[in-house]
């Protein structure tokens, strides 16, 4: 249902939910893994807004967005590290250093850029 809202462009009423409930983070990996293009920016979206606000839940989260980066589609594993390096951790450098050799080029460079974002965090 989630899905369906961002898909739809809810993307407000979603980031009222996650506000609300904070459980809600443990299905942010599902919305990751989404096929659809708008789901996956949308919740991209929805960490970079609650960021500040609900980093501590967000930095839990590490390991199954981080799983991600195993997925069979390089655009989801590309995704993946990328929000990795928008969740600004360190927690995530171990993880973007074990798929560094991914198979496809683009994929790789932003597993570097998300990298190179996080070893530069004071």
């Amino acid at each position: 249902m989630i899905a369906d809202y961002m898909e739809s462009g809810f993307l407000e009423n979603i980031i009222d939910m996650f506000k609300h409930d904070r459980s809600l983070y443990s299905l942010l990996h599902h919305l990751m893994s989404d096929e659809r293009g708008r789901v996956r920016l949308g919740a991209v979206a929805l960490i970079e807004t609650l960021k500040d606000e609900h980093y501590e839940d967000i930095v839990k989260i590490i390991p199954s967005i981080a799983a991600l980066l195993k997925d069979p589609n390089p655009t989801i594993r590309a995704d993946a590290a990328y929000l990795l390096g928008i969740i600004g951790h360190k927690d995530a450098i171990p993880y973007l250093e074990e798929a560094r050799k991914d198979e496809i080029a683009p994929v790789r460079q932003v597993i570097s850029e998300a990298i190179e974002e996080l070893t530069n965090l004071p």
